[in-house]
């Protein structure tokens, strides 16, 4: 049985095309679990092997995540191959949420981009330990020092280079390892073979002013180094590997390391990064909640003799049935062994235990505390804690982003219909952030996503693996509606019929949540107070008012967006004791809210993204023009090395076709990425053509 303190469980995470599933194919190369190399855009038509699905060989991006195990120097290192596509950011969630390390690629032409700050925000929000690694140091432009600037500026990392590349462009050779003072070349066809040669002399005098840094930085972790530095020894390399383990574990120290993937270079010196300084199991903290103690937090054990406490994070449905991706966090699964689904109350029995690699699977016999496997066959959700029987936890869930985009799907005959409803039934269990259901008015199937280029890969999945074909409707925007100052109300709802009636009388004000100033919190979508004095509404009615509100909020009267931001407060009513009920104090709120919305001032409210664009300075001027067309506002611009980059907030209405016009106007050279940033008040013209479409459509409805 391996050791704990010889395993890893690692990410490598990124913005778009940093070339993540680059260097993942290379780790598999070197710890050799394939024999040849393949490129994610590759010539020989097989593509790279943690890129299975085929889609993603088709477009060279990475869509769902990827697990593989590897042996490096006797290390057992479990590895996840993340998107960097921000439309498929639950990926990134879900394993950095199972993860105890990562590794953040960033490339030494972009820096620090968009999705890497994203990326390392989720990261930040897990607590997970990162060494970074600077790739693509073989492109034209390339400056990994410019990056660690960055990162130290844009991320807050404490970022320090362990290493300094020799050449850059087309002229790197290799990398000096400042710990060692040792020049590291990668010879054979591969990269496989490592040279240790004298650090050459050019690079002498910035290898020690660099390595001086790196020495003065560790030293803040140890203070035996610290003594050490301060008396002019030279310290143990072992004493200085334990302090930089310190910070980085401490999320304090982020170990830089630099090379290029593509051309195999510096790639043996990060996996030795992966087994010196990132944690193992047992150094990571996890926490559970014992359902049987009132959800107290209980701190995890990494003890393979306790009971089994078992995370579920990502479901896949295959050709053999659901493949449930599980990470041990206590104790040991055997074949055979029975575990209980704290969340469903059920038993069920492990058939089948398997390890992934990529799309192949490897039957095991047993998961350590601390292993990544899979289990075959059964029945439970994304988030699903398993435990052994003897103890009662749930693991704290992820994060999940809300969807900002919707389509209306119609399938084309029956089959499709029914092959739709399978599709859509799979990718809904695997995929939190991907959503469907039927609109009940117009009968039409919404799917919900998280941007336009995820709909579209699900909707290419259906036709491609359902052989379903589905016509699409055009993308609709998640608007939203809100209230802009306090109104009060006084309902009264009365409804009299033979025998008892219904009587209830609501009396209140409404107002909007409004953020603390200067916060950076999120906003609540909706609270409930009762200031109800001398049981003018009973105290088992208060519940019903708090509902009623509720189920008026799901639908605006402007555009029949949910409504958000809104307080309600109850402070005056009247009841009666024959006719009162449940059900008429949820009618009088209901009643009450919309008498009050109409009096506060609605306004509607738009999704606005946080854009990046990138692209030849040239044509600058032509992307801030995209910009302004798009009722966009831009928030920063920076020129480097011949390459624009435009910070910008676009509403997402705006943003549907973007690529292919900054594409058609910049030659094909400019690319873009965007996220969610908040949401935004429309204008008003706009408001009145929504309320205008919105009334036709409910027109339309009305004659079908």
């Amino acid at each position: 049985m391996t050791q704990l303190e010889k395993m890893r469980n690692i990410g490598i995470s990124a913005h778009i095309d940093s070339g993540k599933t680059t260097l993942s194919e290379r780790i598999l190369y070197y710890c050799n679990r394939i024999h040849a190399i393949h490129e994610v855009h590759g010539k020989d038509g097989v593509g790279a092997t943690m890129d299975s699905m085929e889609l993603e060989r088709e477009r060279g991006i990475t869509i769902a995540s990827a697990a593989t195990s590897v042996t490096w120097k006797g290390y057992d290192i479990n590895v996840i191959d993340t998107p960097g596509h921000v439309d498929f950011t639950v990926e990134v969630e879900r394993s950095l949420r199972v993860l105890d390390g990562a590794i953040l690629v960033l490339c030494s032409v972009g820096g620090v981009q968009s999705q890497s700050i994203t990326v390392d925000r989720q990261m930040n929000r897990y607590r997970v330990p990162r060494i970074a690694f600077i790739n693509k140091c073989d492109r034209t432009g390339a400056n990994p020092y410019h990056v660690v600037e960055q990162m130290r500026d844009k991320l807050k990392l404490n970022a320090v280079m362990v290493e300094i590349p020799i050449g850059l462009e087309e002229k790197l050779e290799g990398v000096v390892d400042l710990l060692r003072m040792k020049a590291l070349y990668f010879d054979g066809p591969n990269g496989d073979i490592v040279r240790e040669e004298e650090v050459p002399a050019n690079l002498m005098d910035e290898a020690l002013e660099r390595r001086q840094i790196l020495l003065e930085e560790a030293g803040n972790f140890d203070d035996d180094l610290m003594e050490k530095l301060l008396e002019g020894e030279e310290p143990d390399i072992e004493l200085v590997e334990k302090a930089i383990r310190k910070g980085t574990l401490a999320l304090q120290f982020c170990p830089v390391f630099c090379g290029s993937a593509h051309k195999n270079k510096g790639i043996q010196p990060l996996l030795d990064g992966v087994t010196k300084y990132l944690p193992n199991p047992a150094d990571v903290e996890n926490r559970a909640l014992d359902l049987d103690d009132n959800e107290r937090e209980v701190v995890l054990e990494s003890n393979p003799d306790r009971d089994p406490v078992v995370l579920a994070f990502k479901l896949e449905d295959g050709q053999y049935g659901q493949l449930t991706y599980i990470r041990v966090y206590e104790g040991c699964l055997k074949k055979g062994d029975e575990l209980y689904n704290t969340r469903t109350k059920k038993k069920f029995k492990i058939g089948r235990l398997i390890k992934m690699h990529a799309s192949e699977m490897e039957d095991i016999q047993e998961a350590r505390c601390g292993d990544i496997a899979a289990l075959f066959g059964i029945d439970c959700a994304s988030g699903d804690t398993f435990c052994g029987g003897k103890v009662n936890y749930a693991m704290t869930s992820m994060f999940v982003p809300k969807p900002v985009i919707s389509l209306a799907i119609y399938p084309k005959d029956k089959k499709s219909q029914d092959n739709m409803s399978k599709a859509v039934n799979r990718f809904m269990k695997e995929d939190p952030t991907f959503q469907c259901y039927v609109d009940p008015e117009s009968n039409q199937t919404i799917i919900k996503g998280m941007g336009e280029l995820h709909l579209d890969v699900y909707v290419e999945r259906m036709r491609r693996e359902y052989k379903c074909e589905v016509e699409v409707g055009q993308p609709e925007v998640a608007y939203r509606e809100a209230i802009t100052e306090r109104a009060e109300f006084n309902y009264t709802h009365k409804k009299q019929t033979g025998g008892s009636g219904q009587f209830a009388r609501v009396a209140g004000y409404i107002e909007p949540i409004l953020a603390a100033p200067g916060s950076d919190e999120e906003v609540k979508d909706y609270e409930f107070a009762s200031e109800v004095k001398g049981g003018a509404i009973p105290t088992e009615y208060i519940p019903s008012c708090d509902k009623g509100f509720q189920t008026a909020m799901k639908k605006g009267p402007q555009l029949g967006f949910p409504i958000v931001g809104v307080k309600c407060v109850v402070n005056d009513g009247a009841w009666h004791p024959v006719d009162s009920s449940d059900m008429a104090f949820q009618t009088a709120a209901i009643g009450a809210f919309k008498e009050a919305f109409a009096k506060a001032k609605p306004a509607i409210l738009e999704p606005i993204m946080k854009v990046e664009i990138e692209g030849p300075s040239e044509f600058q001027g032509a992307i801030f023009g995209t910009v302004n067309q798009r009722r966009g506002m831009i928030i920063s611009s920076t020129e480097d090395n011949g390459t624009c980059r435009v910070d910008a907030e676009v509403p997402l209405a705006e943003m549907f076709g973007y690529s292919t016009v900054l594409r058609s106007m910049t030659q094909g050279k400019a690319e873009y990425s965007m996220e969610v940033c908040r949401y935004a008040k429309v204008p008003v013209s706009l408001g009145e053509e929504l309320k205008k479409k919105a009334a036709e459509k409910e027109a339309k409805e009305k004659k079908k």
